[in-house]
C-alpha cells in the first residue's frame, strides 16, 4: 500500500506542472455504463473518450479544467483507430492527460491473442503435403477463422520509389515479431546472371516487365509451382531494396522470372545483389517461423517456446492504431501501441501534445507520423513522372511527394514533443518529425528526445529510417537510434538540431547509405549535426558506406563536436559536391576509410548529369527558383551565400553551384585512421586548419568501453589548442530524473 502511494506520488510530479483537477479512471473489467470513478472504471477506449466529452459539455467551467484519464493495467484491444479530435484536447492551463495507471502496464493492441489451446496438430491434407517431413512433429496448427480471424491482408510489392504498403497479418511471440518463413533462414542468396533485366521504370520504361535472373541455389527447384513465393533484396543498387513476386521456376534453365519490374531493372555481380525467399510453407524448418495459408483460414508455426507460458498475438487492425487528429495540449504517458499492421500513432495537425514514456512496438508500417503521407495516383513504379495526393494518418509514398514538393507542408503541427519511448519492431521506419514551413523558413519546434529507436526496418528498408526529418526547425537531441540496415536519420529541410544522439549498428547490409543522410536540394540550409557519438556503421566489405552524407550538392551543414568509431567506408563524413560543409572539432577513431572526402562531382561522376540537375527542368532550377526562390526573402536575407548559387561562371556554361566552395575541415583529431582525407575531381575545395593526426589513443576515459571522453591532460588539449571539449557523458536519452 505505501509503495503504491509513493508511486502515485512520483507519477503526478512527472505530469505536467498544472496538476489535473478531474480525474477519471478505465479499467478492461469496467463497464462502459459506470461513472469512470477508481472503483466503477469505464471499459473501452471509446467509451471513456465520449463519456468525458460529454461530461465536459455540461457546463463551461468543466470545459475549462484539467482531466487525467487513468488507464488501468491490461489489454484494451482496437477493431479500428482509436482518435482523439479537437474536441479532446486542452488548454496550457489545463491539459487532458491518458495515463498508464502507476506500477501498471497498459497495451492498446491491434492484433487478436492466439490461446495455447488453439493450437494443435497439422491437419490439413495441403500442408501436410507441403511441411518437410521432419517438422511434422514441431508444427502447430490453429484455425484464425475459428478465433474470429477472417481478414489475413495481401503481401504487395514495396520497395525503392514505391508506396509503404501495409503489412499482411504478422505473428508476434511474447513481444517480439517471428519471421515468416523463408529461404535460407539466415544470410540471402547471392543473385545469378541476369538473362533478362525487365523494364526499368526509374528512366520512364513502363511496359512493367518483369526481370528474369539465373538462381545460384538449387534449392528454387523446390518451389516450381508453389503460390505467393516473394524475394526481397537489393536487386540492382545497394541503396533500393525490393520485394516482388515470383511470376515462374524454369529448373531446367536454373531461371527464376519476377512478376513485375524493380525500379533500376535487375543487375548482379555486388555482394550486396542478394534476396531472400520468403511466404513459403515448404521452408518452414526452424522454431519461430510461420506461414498463413489464406485460403484455409490456417496458421502453422512453430513455436520458440512454450505457448502455454507465452503470449501470442496476430496483428489485425490494418490502420492507424491511435490517432490524435488536430488535438492540442494532449498527453499519452506510459502507454504500449502494438501488434497492427499499419501506423501505430498519427498526429495531424494540432500543437504542444505530449508523447512521454510510451512503447510503439509491433507495427507493420511506421511507429510514429507527425502531419500526412501520400497516396501516389501514378499508376506505376515511377520517380519523377510521380503524382500523389496528400492524405492522412498513412506513410504511402511520403518520400516520393516531397521529392516531388520539396516545400510540402504536412500539417504536422507544433511544439509536440516525443519524450522517454521506445519504438521498436516497425516495419518501416520509426518516427517520421515534420512541421513548420521550409518556403517561409518558420519551424515547427517539434522535437523527438531522449527515445530509443530500433530495429525499425523489418519491411522496408529504403527511407525506413529510425527517424525522418522534413520542415524546418525540428529537434533530435538525446537520443539512441541503432540495428538497421540502412540510414538512421534521413533528413530534409532546414535548420534542425541533432544532438547528444548515440547512433550505431547502422548501415550494416546495403550499399550508398548511412547514418546521416541529407541531399539533392542546396536549399536545405542551416542542419546542425553536434555531439553525437556514431560508431559501427556501415561495413568495411562494402564499398560506398558513410557516417554523415551530404549527398548531390548539399550545403550549409555544420558537422561539429561529434565522436566517430568505426564508422563507413567512403567517408566518415562525404560531401558530394557541398558548399559550406563546416567539419571541426570532432574525433574520428579507426575509420574504414577516410574521415573526410569532398568529390567535385560535376568534374566527375556526375558530368553527364548536369542537365538533369542544372537545366531549365533540372531538378535544382526547380527546387532553388520555384518551390522557394534564393534571390529573394526569407531565402536571400537567411542564406546569403547561397544568391548566385545558379549564376553563370564567366565561360558561360558553368554554374557557381558546380565548383564546391567555402567547406572547412579543422581542429579535427584523427585517431589510428590509415587514410584521413580524400579529395576527388577539379575544384573540390576545402580549407584544411589545424588538425592533429594520431596513431595512439589520445588519452581518452575507456576506449576498451567505448568511453572516448578525453582525459583533462589529455595530448589533445596541448597540441590542438583550439579543441574543444565535448560533453561525452551527455550523449544518448537521458535518466528521468534528469530530464524531467
Amino acid at each position: 500500500m505505501k509503495i503504491r502511494f509513493l508511486l502515485l506520488i512520483v507519477s503526478l510530479f512527472s505530469l505536467p506542472a498544472v496538476l489535473p483537477a478531474r480525474e477519471f479512471h478505465i479499467a478492461p473489467s469496467g463497464d462502459d455504463r459506470n461513472s469512470g470513478t477508481l472503483t466503477k472504471p469505464w471499459r473501452t477506449l471509446e467509451g471513456a473518450r465520449d463519456a468525458v466529452r460529454a461530461w465536459r459539455r455540461a457546463g463551461p467551467a468543466k470545459a475549462r479544467e484539467a482531466v487525467t484519464v487513468w488507464l488501468r493495467g491490461g489489454v484494451y484491444p482496437l477493431a479500428r483507430t482509436f482518435e482523439l479530435t479537437k474536441e479532446d484536447g486542452g488548454t496550457a492551463a489545463a491539459p487532458v492527460v491518458w495515463a498508464a495507471y502507476p506500477g501498471e502496464t497498459v497495451r492498446i493492441s491491434g492484433g487478436r491473442e492466439i490461446p495455447a489451446a488453439a493450437m494443435g496438430a497439422v491437419r490439413e491434407a495441403a500442408a501436410l503435403k507441403r511441411l518437410p517431413p521432419e517438422v511434422l512433429a514441431h508444427v502447430l496448427e490453429v484455425d484464425l477463422r475459428a478465433l474470429g480471424v477472417t481478414d489475413f491482408g495481401t503481401h504487395r510489392q514495396f520497395g525503392h520509389g514505391q508506396p509503404v504498403v501495409p503489412a499482411p497479418l504478422e505473428l508476434f511471440w511474447n513481444d517480439t515479431a517471428l519471421p515468416l518463413a523463408r529461404y535460407p533462414n539466415t544470410g540471402a542468396i547471392a543473385i545469378g546472371a541476369i538473362v533478362e533485366p525487365g523494364s526499368m521504370p526509374r528512366t520512364g520504361d513502363y511496359s512493367n516487365r518483369g526481370g528474369r535472373f539465373k538462381y545460384t541455389d538449387p534449392r528454387h527447384a523446390r518451389w516450381v509451382g508453389v503460390p505467393d513465393v516473394w524475394l526481397q533484396g537489393y536487386f540492382n543498387h545497394g541503396f533500393a531494396d525490393d520485394k516482388i513476386r515470383i511470376a515462374a521456376i524454369d529448373p531446367a534453365k536454373e531461371e527464376v522470372t519476377l512478376a513485375s519490374p524493380h525500379l533500376y531493372a535487375l543487375g548482379s555481380g555486388q555482394n550486396y545483389n542478394q534476396y531472400v525467399a520468403l511466404n513459403l510453407l515448404e521452408e518452414l524448418d526452424e522454431p519461430g517461423e510461420w506461414y498463413v495459408d489464406a485460403a484455409a483460414g490456417r496458421l502453422y508455426l512453430w513455436p520458440p517456446g512454450d505457448p502455454v507460458a507465452a503470449r501470442v498475438t496476430v496483428s489485425v487492425v490494418e490502420q492507424a492504431l491511435v490517432a490524435l487528429d488536430h488535438v492540442s495540449f494532449c498527453t499519452l504517458r506510459g502507454l504500449t501501441i502494438e501488434d497492427g499492421r499499419a501506423l501505430g500513432l498519427a498526429i495531424e495537425g494540432g500543437s504542444d501534445n505530449r508523447i512521454v514514456d510510451c512503447t510503439v512496438r509491433n507495427v507493420g508500417t511506421a511507429g510514429i507520423l507527425l502531419g500526412q503521407g501520400a497516396r501516389q495516383t501514378f499508376p506505376g513504379i515511377t520517380a519523377d513522372d510521380y503524382t500523389g495526393v496528400a492524405v492522412s494518418r498513412e506513410i504511402g509514398s511520403f518520400h516520393s511527394h516531397l521529392y516531388l514538393d520539396t516545400v510540402w507542408e504536412r500539417d504536422a503541427g507544433e511544439r509536440h514533443v516525443i519524450q522517454g519511448c521506445e519504438v521498436y519492431n516497425t516495419g518501416s521506419g520509426g518516427i517520421f518529425l515534420g512541421g513548420g514551413s521550409k518556403k517561409r523558413l518558420e519551424p515547427g519546434h517539434n522535437t523527438v528526445t531522449d527515445c530509443r529507436i530500433h530495429d525499425f526496418s523489418r519491411r522496408n528498408k529504403m527511407g525506413a529510417s529510425g527517424i525522418v526529418v522534413d520542415g524546418c526547425g525540428q529537434r533530435v537531441v538525446h537520443n539512441e537510434i541503432y540495428h538497421a540496415d540502412q540510414h538512421a536519420i534521413f533528413v530534409h529541410g532546414n535548420e534542425h538540431l541533432f544532438e547528444f544522439n548515440h547512433i550505431h549498428h547502422v548501415a550494416l547490409n546495403s550499399n550508398d547509405v548511412s547514418a546521416w543522410y541529407l541531399g539533392r536540394d542546396p536549399s536545405d540550409q542551416g542542419n546542425i549535426v553536434r555531439h553525437n557519438f556514431f560508431h559501427e556503421v556501415g561495413r568495411a566489405d562494402r564499398k560506398w558506406m558513410m557516417g554523415v552524407y551530404c549527398d548531390d550538392a548539399t550545403a550549409g551543414v555544420l558537422v561539429e563536436g561529434n565522436v566517430f568509431y568505426r564508422v563507413a567506408s567512403f567517408g566518415t563524413v562525404y560531401s558530394n559536391g557541398g558548399h559550406d560543409i563546416v567539419v571541426r572539432n570532432n574525433i574520428f577513431i579507426e575509420g574504414y576509410g577516410p574521415a573526410y572526402q569532398l568529390k567535385s562531382m560535376w568534374y566527375d561522376f556526375g558530368q553527364a548529369s548536369i542537365p538533369y540537375y542544372f537545366g531549365e527542368k533540372g531538378i535544382y532550377t526547380k527546387r532553388l527558383t520555384r518551390a522557394v526562390d534564393i534571390r529573394q526573402p526569407p531565402y536571400s536575407e537567411r542564406y546569403p551565400l547561397l544568391r548566385n548559387w545558379l549564376d553563370l561562371l564567366p565561360d558561360g556554361k558553368t554554374y557557381v553551384g558546380m565548383r564546391p566552395m567555402r567547406n572547412v575541415f579543422d581542429s579535427n583529431v584523427l585517431v589510428k585512421h590509415e587514410e584521413t582525407v580524400r579529395l576527388v575531381g577539379k575544384h573540390a575545395q576545402t580549407e584544411f586548419g589545424e588538425n592533429l593526426h594520431t596513431q595512439k589513443d589520445p588519452g581518452f576515459v575507456d576506449a576498451a568501453k567505448l568511453n572516448f571522453q578525453l582525459k583533462d591532460d589529455s595530448i589533445v588539449y596541448r597540441e590542438l589548442p583550439g579543441f574543444k571539449r565535448i560533453p561525452f557523458e551527455q550523449i544518448g536519452p537521458r535518466p528521468v530524473s534528469v530530464r524531467r
